[in-house]
């Protein structure tokens, strides 16, 4: 990406980690009884309070005396802002304060601030992390919170800390110019069927042992479509925390001519489409595939970025 150039909507975290006070119980002692604390529920797909503002959400944050005793014993630092105040967060019920509404960061993660995005994914990052490492995987002990939520140790003395995963997605497209211009998007088998719509995006995929990024991108895409790409470029990164990867967006160029072969475990369905169709559907319109609705990424996705990214002629 050029310096300057646009970035996906969760790729630009504001927040001082501040990691050396992660060691310091006296400091994090003392900053929790003066800190900011983000709530995430869990138990409700990793919701947290926003602003009720449909258009301009702001992540709500509430101080310490509103946290359950439970909670806050699994409290994790997440850093200092600017003023000096530490943010922890905290897996808990949400609090019901006037003016605010549960929210997902699929949902409003292109809406917020820098520093409310990265917040809000650095916070599901990691608790979805210590939600999946209760256990050490070498032995099967218990492990314990430690570092102010930025490891985990078991009984004797092994410590773990949170992984990401890279993964790789691409934008395919024809290299042409104009409305005619065509992208290639995949309709994965996993998703589930919405009756009367029919989801499409990038081609995507976990980079393997041993392997560069650029190869994942020529892997993956034989292995899901069977069209060989050239000029693989990359664009830029976003974290997703579902539950802990790392999404390194690229471009390539592939040949509209060459006959698809999907492989039917991956990839329910996949096709070209034209600027124009993308542009309409990612504005709201109708547009039909087989009959049924086209569905476009999320906007807080980096598939989304990489589509507008090339509508706008980036490519």
């Amino acid at each position: 990406m050029t310096a300057g150039g646009p970035t996906p909507s969760l790729a630009c975290p504001t927040l001082d980690r501040a990691a050396h006070r992660r060691t310091d119980p006296d400091w994090l002692g003392q900053a929790w009884g003066r800190c900011r604390v983000l709530v995430l529920d869990s138990g409700d797909g990793g919701r947290a309070l926003v602003s009720a503002e449909p258009e301009s959400p702001v992540l709500v944050l509430v101080g310490p005396e509103d946290v359950p005793e439970e909670a806050a014993l699994r409290a994790v630092f997440l850093g200092v802002e600017p003023d000096g105040g530490a943010v922890f967060t905290v897996d808990a019920p949400l609090p019901v304060l006037p003016g605010t509404r549960a929210a997902h960061l699929l949902e409003v993660g292109h809406l917020l601030t820098d520093r409310d995005a990265g917040l809000l994914t650095t916070g599901l990052a990691l608790l979805n992390w210590h939600r999946g490492h209760q256990y050490s995987p070498r032995t099967g002990q218990a492990t314990t919170m430690d570092e102010a939520g930025w490891s985990r140790v078991a009984p004797a003395g092994e410590r773990m800390w949170p992984r990401t995963d890279p993964a790789m997605i691409v934008l395919v497209h024809d290299g042409g110019s104009g409305w005619d211009g065509r992208c290639l998007l995949g309709n994965n088998a996993a998703w589930p069927r919405v009756p009367g719509e029919l989801r499409f995006s990038c081609l995507a995929g976990y980079v393997e042992p041993g392997e560069s990024a650029e190869a994942a991108v020529l892997r993956e895409v034989r292995e899901e479509v069977d069209v060989p790409v050239t000029d693989i470029t990359y664009v830029g990164s976003q974290a997703w925390p579902f539950p802990g990867s790392l999404m390194l967006g690229f471009q390539a160029v592939g040949d509209p001519r060459r006959p698809m072969r999907v492989d039917p475990a991956e990839i329910a369905a996949a096709r070209w489409f034209t600027r124009a169709e993308v542009d309409a559907a990612l504005a709201g319109q109708r547009v039909d595939v087989q009959g049924d609705r086209l569905v476009l990424p999320p906007s807080s996705s980096i598939a989304s970025f990489l589509l507008r990214y090339w509508l706008d002629g980036h490519c």
